[in-house]
């Protein structure tokens, strides 16, 4: 296999185009590789700048978990910190988690501070919204986000043991926005709504009104940790 390290988007972009398949730290595809086979090519971003830049709003894609530091808002830095072991998060990326994982542990904090990315493709450089990332996977070249207020995240294993722990994150905006989202499963629920005046029992009564016991409380408590209530 012959791994290409670009050192530009327009040369990432034309790896993409020659059939390159986009790697990380492998740690999601490295055993289905030795099984199925290798491809003949493959591209790492981690010589890329745009993918690589952490701070002022932005974390780069092929920025690895453990590298996620106090330059980024305290939930998103709260949700790279609980993935996996010391081992995982040296290896693992920004981009793998959010766009290659099915778990996708920092989704949750990436919604809760309104996040889009920029994504690239063999054509260029598009800007898409979460919805986008979670439905297509794409290669994402950096998470861009609206700074927070406060912000809250935990996670706990499910206490009747399963295997996927419940994840929930809220942050409140400077226009006065709470968004809070909770990964129960495989699946992540989540919603927005002013912080006063009822809001928040709207909140769980509308979009978060499917969560188990478990996640609602786990997410009343991120609530008032950002709230102070």
């Amino acid at each position: 296999m012959l791994l290409r390290l670009p050192t530009s988007v327009s040369e990432a972009r034309d790896c993409l185009a020659e059939g390159a398949i986009p790697v990380g730290g492998a740690t999601l595809i490295w055993a289905a590789w030795q099984r199925d086979g290798f491809p003949e090519q493959a591209v790492s971003l981690r010589k890329v700048p745009e993918a690589t830049a952490v701070g002022n709003g932005v974390l780069g894609g092929a920025v690895l978990l453990g590298q996620v530091d106090e330059r980024v808002p305290e939930v998103l830095r709260q949700a790279a910190k609980g993935v996996g072991t010391g081992a995982v998060r040296r290896a693992a990326t920004v981009g793998g988690n959010i766009a290659g994982s099915s778990l996708r542990d920092l989704l949750p904090a990436a919604i809760v501070l309104d996040a889009w990315a920029d994504v690239l493709t063999a054509d260029g450089v598009e800007q898409v919204d979460l919805a986008e990332v979670q439905a297509k996977s794409p290669v994402l070249l950096s998470l861009r986000w609206r700074e927070p207020v406060k912000g809250a995240y935990a996670k706990v294993a499910d206490p009747a043991g399963g295997e996927v722990p419940t994840i929930a994150a809220a942050a409140l905006d400077t226009e006065g926005v709470l968004r809070v989202a909770v990964r129960e499963g495989y699946v992540v629920s989540s919603g927005s709504a002013g912080a006063g005046g009822g809001g928040v029992d709207e909140l769980f009564a509308g979009p978060l009104s499917e969560l188990s016991d478990t996640g609602r409380s786990l997410a009343r408590r991120q609530v008032t940790a950002v709230l102070g209530e």
